[in-house]
């Protein structure tokens, strides 16, 4: 794995338009691992961006980020990372499973930090092949934050210049956590998702992926309406546990179906387990998130 050094974070609209032009040409090749990722220093929290992101997602605003803010400082350099030749296929089109971050301590406003992402693990899922992205935040030499993203690229399959070693990795389906709703249980909380909540939330984070925000985007993609982010969702979600959260804190999230905008859901709570449905349909699971 080669890391390179990058004098500023890219800026994600642009990762996003060479993703869909090169989407019309040549075609990714799942040969091995991906081989190279990339590291920005000397980072630090611009205020009002910070501000945008918490009334964006309802966080509170304060000298420490939110839980889930590094993560979109960062996600440029994952686009970058499948961008690259190197990278086993497209990002257009490609699924976030999940996620599980590691908070050891908040970033802080004031802090220089430096951001690292990469991505491995190349498997097979009965639906294509997945792939981890690695992100560490460091404030010096102190790792404060971590965390890994599991995408699905559908009907990716490897090709037979992959490694045995890479090509009989055992089928993994992505899932860790049961979802568990309880028909007696009366919701933790009822949240609702608009498309201005939406591009409010686009606009903050910069990911203005047209399945979030363009009614066309989304039929091009499959979805009859725009979708929620799910880094929104979830941070919607979480944005009402933080009184409950610690400075060293880790979150699970597994993502189900898509949020359809407009839409109500239901937060249920089981111990440590919180599951997000759509309101008044059990059967209609959309995230579980596990926080410990």
């Amino acid at each position: 794995m080669q890391i390179q050094t990058l004098e500023s974070v890219p800026e994600l609209s642009a990762l996003y338009r060479r993703a869909a032009v090169e989407a019309l040409g040549a075609k990714r090749s799942a040969d091995d691992d991906p081989q190279v990722g990339f590291r920005v220093e000397g980072l630090s929290i611009d205020v009002d961006h910070l501000a945008s992101y918490c009334e964006a997602t309802g966080f509170r605003l304060g000298n420490e980020a939110p839980m889930l803010y590094p993560y979109v400082l960062a996600f440029p350099l994952a686009i970058l990372c499948m961008n690259h030749p190197t990278f086993p296929f497209a990002p257009m089109g490609v699924v976030h499973l999940a996620n599980e971050i590691q908070q050891h301590r908040p970033l802080r406003v004031g802090e220089e930090f430096s951001a690292e992402v990469r991505a491995e693990n190349l498997r097979p899922h009965r639906r294509g092949l997945l792939v981890d992205m690695i992100t560490r935040v460091f404030v010096g030499e102190e790792l404060v934050w971590e965390q890994n993203s599991t995408f699905l690229k559908v009907g990716a399959k490897f090709s037979s210049k992959a490694p045995t070693a890479v090509r009989t990795r055992g089928q993994d389906g992505a899932r860790r956590l049961e979802a568990q709703v309880d028909r007696a249980r009366t919701p933790e909380a009822l949240l609702r998702f608009t498309p201005a909540d939406v591009a409010r939330y686009a606009e903050a984070s910069g990911d203005k992926n047209p399945i979030h925000t363009s009614k066309l985007g989304a039929k091009l993609f499959g979805f009859p309406r725009t979708i929620a982010h799910g880094m929104f969702t979830l941070a919607a979600v979480l944005a009402g546990q933080e009184g409950r959260m610690g400075e060293a804190v880790r979150v699970r999230a597994e993502f189900h179906k898509p949020v359809l905008l407009p839409a109500r859901v239901e937060v249920i709570r089981n111990g440590d387990v919180l599951t997000v449905i759509k309101a008044g349909d059990h059967q209609k699971v959309h995230l579980v998130v596990e926080v410990s």
